[in-house]
């Protein structure tokens, strides 16, 4: 048995024993220091074999042998000639180079071609303004790292990329974008220099407006990244930090040492519930940042387990749940402020659906903002509304 045939088998357990209960990439560590004869080669072809399994999403999911669906995955996902499928499916690897569509077109299983819903079976659900055909085959395309620069710093990086031979893209003034798996933090050593910012996320910061000695409040703040991009623009705000998970704060300390951000205000809050009377002035912010809980799934390009395992009927849970927090989060906004509603989830229910609700249900406004489609450019989608008092 060849090494390649050993690297299927083992992608093949992995795949029948992994029940999506955590992220694959902390299912994978366990189950190499179990197997320590597998190099780091090795380690690196049988990973690549799992998530192009999970990249075909739902296709022919429960229909198509594991072993076939590993190849079809590695065919699609792979942009140039593949020792794998050069020995199994050389068919395939003479197409390999092909764009991602006409791989699609050039493939069948049981008399059936594949089409968008097939590898993301809620097409009909996705926000205005997705393209249902471009989202669902940018799963087969590793996403890419993308870097917002800070404190002019351009000139610099370019000069250390250039010395360490890896080539990026620029896309906006302060936006690079990277290869993934660039190992970044060994090549720019000074961490204040950049943030490692998805380029859709940079986009939200788009509707932050802040001037100086206004209040802010980052409301499901998480480690701290709408933050960075809020005090970036303005640093003279007044900022307060809040979200229902201690533990995340602490990676926000930790981010806003290492950027210099120093003047703040923290709060573990759960926000699914009014917020405590004196805990935070009513009416007293002149923007709230609220990054709501959510499916996540316009990130699910980089961890493409999550949509194989997905049940839609999350997608109501989360809903019901942004309602809820946006409710208790308004009243803390001052007349003639601005919320700033953001999700990383490409379906409408969680997007314009609870828009329109808190709209409906609090008297604010849609000023500005809308779906963030990543896909074209290797990112993540999101959603970003601008919604005044």
């Amino acid at each position: 048995m060849t090494r390649w045939e050993n690297y299927l088998l083992s992608a093949e357990k992995i795949v029948t024993t992994y029940d999506g209960s955590l992220p694959l990439h902390h299912f994978l560590k366990p189950f190499f220091k179990q197997n320590p004869q597998m190099g780091s080669r090795d380690r690196r072809w049988i990973s690549q074999l799992a998530y192009a399994f999970y990249r075909l999403g739902h296709l022919w999911k429960n229909e198509m042998p594991v072993k076939d669906r590993l190849l079809l995955g590695l065919f699609l996902c792979e942009t140039q000639s593949n020792e794998i499928l050069a020995l199994l499916k050389p068919e395939w690897n003479e197409q390999v180079t092909l764009p991602v569509a006409e791989k699609l077109s050039a493939v069948s299983f049981n008399g059936q071609s594949p089409t968008p819903n097939d590898i993301f079976p809620f097409t009909a659900s996705l926000s205005e303004g997705i393209d249902a055909v471009a989202f669902a085959n940018a799963y087969f395309v590793q996403p890419r790292l993308f870097i917002r620069v800070r404190k002019n710093k351009q000139e610099a990086i370019t000069a250390l990329l250039q010395d360490a031979g890896v080539t990026g893209e620029w896309l906006a003034d302060d936006m690079l974008a990277l290869s993934n798996g660039t190992n970044i933090e060994t090549i720019i050593k000074n961490k204040d220099w950049y943030e490692i910012q998805d380029a859709s996320s940079q986009q939200t910061g788009q509707l932050f407006t802040p001037k100086p000695g206004q209040r802010w409040w980052d409301a499901c703040a998480a480690s701290g990244g709408k933050s960075l991009l809020l005090m970036d623009k303005e640093p003279r705000v007044q900022l307060t930090v809040s979200d229902v998970r201690v533990s995340i704060l602490q990676n926000l300390y930790e981010r806003f040492y290492t950027a210099g951000i120093k003047n703040y205000e923290t709060k573990a809050l759960d926000l699914t519930l009014p917020v405590p009377p004196k805990t935070l002035d009513y009416g007293s912010f002149d923007g709230i940042i609220l990054d709501a809980p959510c499916t996540g799934s316009g990130t699910w390009g980089r961890s493409p387990e999550h949509l194989y395992f997905f049940e839609e009927t999350r997608i109501n849970t989360f809903h019901n749940l942004q309602k809820r927090i946006a409710e208790n989060v308004v009243p803390l906004l001052k007349k003639g402020g601005s919320l700033i509603y953001i999700t990383c989830s490409a379906f409408k229910q969680e997007n314009e659906a609870v828009v329109k609700h808190i709209c409906e249900h609090t008297g604010l406004q849609w000023r500005d903002g809308g779906i963030i489609t990543g896909y074209n450019i290797g990112a993540d989608t999101m959603f970003a509304a601008k919604l005044m008092k």
